[in-house]
């Protein structure tokens, strides 16, 4: 079997919305984890029925804050997967039919590592896209993990957004902006993410 063509991290969430912490998570999967290229991949229907915004104003959100990153490209790939909510390894799947040169590599918090035995056949995703685990706030840094994203949360952003106060911040301008001009309301709906 031939070598790699590339590495491409594959950095999945709801991004609802994306924030500082997710732009930095994918600078660090690119410039220092040795991913080639990162592919933030929105949820397209949340698998717990979550109320999200707007499948389309996330991957335009999740433009706007990665913009200005190399390397670093928005995959709608979960929407080519159907109606119902996909897996991770159903998403890994697609991408390494699309890619089938590359090595995917998945990017996760360290708060995930505790709930793998909910996952669908975790062991196929660690075969598959082999983990790149950064740390999360809040959690103790894992063997081996050396950056940990910033104690922000989506949640703490919608929870902002439902009651007015700024968030100034915790969101590239860019997605303040478009949040804003978009007229999508989280009102009472902050559940965490």
């Amino acid at each position: 079997m031939s070598a790699p063509a590339e590495t491409i991290a594959v950095f999945g969430g709801s991004f609802d919305p994306p924030h500082v912490g997710h732009v930095l998570v994918a600078c660090w999967a690119r410039v220092a984890a040795g991913a080639d290229r990162v592919l933030v991949v929105p949820s397209y229907r949340h698998p717990f029925g979550k109320r999200s915004a707007p499948y389309e104003l996330r991957l335009e959100l999740c433009a706007l804050a990665m913009r200005e990153l190399r390397d670093v490209e928005i995959s709608d790939v979960e929407r080519t997967l159907g109606e119902a909510p996909s897996r991770t390894l159903d998403v890994l799947e697609a991408l390494a039919a699309r890619h089938p040169r590359a090595r995917l590599r998945l990017v996760i918090g360290a708060d995930i590592l505790a709930e793998t035995d909910r996952w669908h056949r975790w062991d196929d995703v660690v075969r598959l896209a082999p983990p790149l685990v950064v740390g999360r706030g809040g959690h103790p840094l894992p063997a081996g993990c050396p950056f940990a994203m910033p104690e922000i949360s989506s949640t703490e952003v919608r929870a902002r957004l439902a009651t007015g106060a700024s968030i100034d911040g915790l969101v590239p301008p860019a997605v303040a902006h478009a949040l804003r001009a978009s007229g999508w309301s989280y009102g009472e709906s902050v559940e965490a993410s």
